[in-house]
């Protein structure tokens, strides 16, 4: 992620695909995260191969709806936050961002006005 150095210094792994599912750029935490599945290089290659059928019906649908995707998951001791959206450039749609960040074991919450 050259054009944004901030995203290697940011505890939240970030990974860039385009339309058709070819990872465009990971960042730092992102690239460790994945690891053992290929790290950065798995840059060039498509994410959909990684995931079971029903991950990619759920990504089909991110991409068909335009509408983004929330949820937690438990992950070798770990809550995360998975969030994946859209991402457009021109006004016609990029592809899929996914942001993941473990969350703490507690954590407070604000109702704010």
């Amino acid at each position: 992620m050259n054009q944004f150095p901030w995203a290697d210094s940011v505890d939240v792994a970030i990974t860039v695909c385009n339309r058709d599912g070819i990872i465009l750029s990971m960042n730092e935490k992102s690239a460790a995260t994945f690891a053992a599945d290929g790290g950065r290089a798995l840059i060039g290659k498509n994410l959909l191969d990684c995931h079971p059928e029903s991950a990619r019906r759920k990504i089909g649908r991110i991409m068909e709806s335009r509408q983004a995707n929330s949820y937690t998951i438990e992950k070798q001791g770990l809550k995360k936050l998975i969030h994946q959206a859209p991402w457009y450039e021109n006004g016609e749609l990029g592809g899929l961002v996914e942001f993941s960040l473990v969350l703490p074991g507690e954590m407070p919450h604000f109702i704010r006005r």
